[in-house]
């Protein structure tokens, strides 16, 4: 196989089941030592076993992998910290983590109570924030890492019923910004992946003929090539039904209006230039904007 996870460590959350599952299962066949992480509880986060999480390491060992299981919420950092130092002590080093953990509490933001949107981006920001945070110490000691956030087109594109979790989708790519950009000296890669699955998450959204053709393993060869010694870093790679994208977040070159007193109405005025995406640029920095803007002001 080219892409081997031989003597790898990897910690996979939300694993016990649809894509997490997936995920853990294939790089265990692939060679990796993996860490089951999976809370155990409903789709809006309720209850807990780690029942779940065990029943995956059983099927790893089954094939002859190693593999232990773990409880820990993502929200909860001591249980995090725990989690890692789990993965440590069993196996010396944890070179990648996959951060799949999530849940749904989906409503119209207009009937939508703010305690569920806290929840949401609880678990998905803060528990991707946790993980990493609980890795980046050991990640930058052995100067490798590969980090694979799962994000979704909901944060990229919104989705009617889902303001909280597309808030706490698109945070874990502007968190993906600038740990790759930290992380790049410690040869700690990061990424996002978009996947579209149908999934214990996904059960009645979607037709079945849809559903059969969006299988979980389907995404999983974006998270291994994402995951691998040879992966880029900073890429969001979207995936669904064998099919694979890439999404960016881009920067037009915009027009300089200077400051003056109708420069509002200039701007309503072309504002369509200001959007045309022609010559577009994926900027390497958030810098890259100001740059942007002071030479054009500069060029004046």
């Amino acid at each position: 196989m080219g892409i081997d996870f031989q003597g790898r460590v990897a910690i996979v959350t939300g694993a016990g089941g649809g894509l997490g599952r997936q995920h853990a299962l294939a790089l265990a066949q692939r060679g990796a030592k993996v860490l089951v992480n999976d809370l155990g509880g409903a789709v809006d986060g309720s209850g807990g076993t780690v029942t779940a999480a065990q029943a995956v390491v059983d099927e790893i060992r089954a094939a002859g992998g190693e593999a232990l299981a773990n409880g820990a919420s993502v929200t909860d950092f001591a249980a995090v910290e725990a989690m890692v130092q789990q993965a440590i002590d069993a196996w010396g080093r944890v070179d990648i983590l996959v951060n799949n953990a999530g849940i749904l509490r989906d409503k119209s933001f207009a009937k939508m109570d703010m305690a569920d949107f806290r929840l949401v981006v609880d678990v998905h920001l803060m528990g991707a924030a946790n993980c990493c945070k609980a890795v980046w110490p050991h990640m930058v000691a052995q100067q490798y890492g590969r980090i694979v956030m799962t994000t979704s087109s909901t944060g990229l594109y919104g989705n009617f019923g889902q303001a909280n979790y597309g808030a706490a989708k698109l945070a874990q790519v502007g968190l993906m910004q600038t740990l790759a950009i930290e992380g790049a000296k410690y040869n700690i890669h990061v990424n996002a992946l978009a996947p579209t699955a149908a999934t214990r998450m996904t059960e009645g959204l979607m037709p079945q003929e849809v559903l059969d053709a969006l299988k979980p393993e389907a995404v999983v060869p974006a998270m291994l090539v994402l995951a691998h010694e040879s992966a880029p870093s900073r890429t969001i790679l979207c995936a669904g039904a064998g099919t694979f994208e890439a999404a960016h977040i881009t920067l037009t070159q915009g027009i300089h209006l200077g400051i003056g007193a109708d420069v509002p109405e200039q701007l309503a005025a072309r504002l369509a230039e200001v959007t045309e995406r022609a010559g577009e640029q994926v900027p390497q920095s958030g810098a890259a904007q100001g740059t942007n803007e002071v030479g054009k002001a500069l060029a004046r």
